[in-house]
């Protein structure tokens, strides 16, 4: 199906709306865990018993640095749980306006250069463009 670049257009404009509405949103997991606390005469050391908990668990990876916090069951927890999904919610939106993005930059056509040395000039900035980027990872 060859969708125009007017309905790409509408359809990113509706992704950018329901965007607006998601709301307050957070990264990372929520996990259950049960703790031995490692006393001999505590229940939790006895075979079959799942330990101490539940303890809920949020925790995230922020620019390579680890983040863990303890939630209270309750309202607290309720609060992450939705701002974690609002954050998938968000993943999900995202990705589908790049998708929608590629489409209509692969229907829009390059513009058209005439003048000779324009098109020199363009050649030129362009090399040095990536000679740049080039330079910086041989050097980085």
């Amino acid at each position: 199906m060859v969708n125009s670049i007017e309905t790409l257009k509408e359809q990113r404009k509706s992704l950018y709306e329901k965007l607006g509405r998601i709301g307050n949103f957070r990264r990372g997991t929520l996990s259950v865990n049960y703790r031995k606390c490692g006393k001999n005469n505590c229940a939790c050391s006895k075979e079959g018993h799942p330990g101490h908990g539940p303890q809920y668990l949020w925790s995230t990876t922020i620019k390579g640095k680890s983040y863990t916090r303890q939630i209270k069951l309750g309202p607290q927890l309720q609060k992450y749980v939705e701002e974690i999904d609002n954050y998938h919610k968000f993943q999900h939106i995202c990705n589908e306006i790049i998708q929608i993005n590629e489409k209509i930059c692969n229907l829009l056509p390059a513009r058209e250069i005439e003048d000779a040395t324009e098109m020199q000039e363009l050649k030129k900035n362009l090399q040095r463009h990536f000679m740049r980027k080039y330079k910086k990872k041989l050097t980085g």
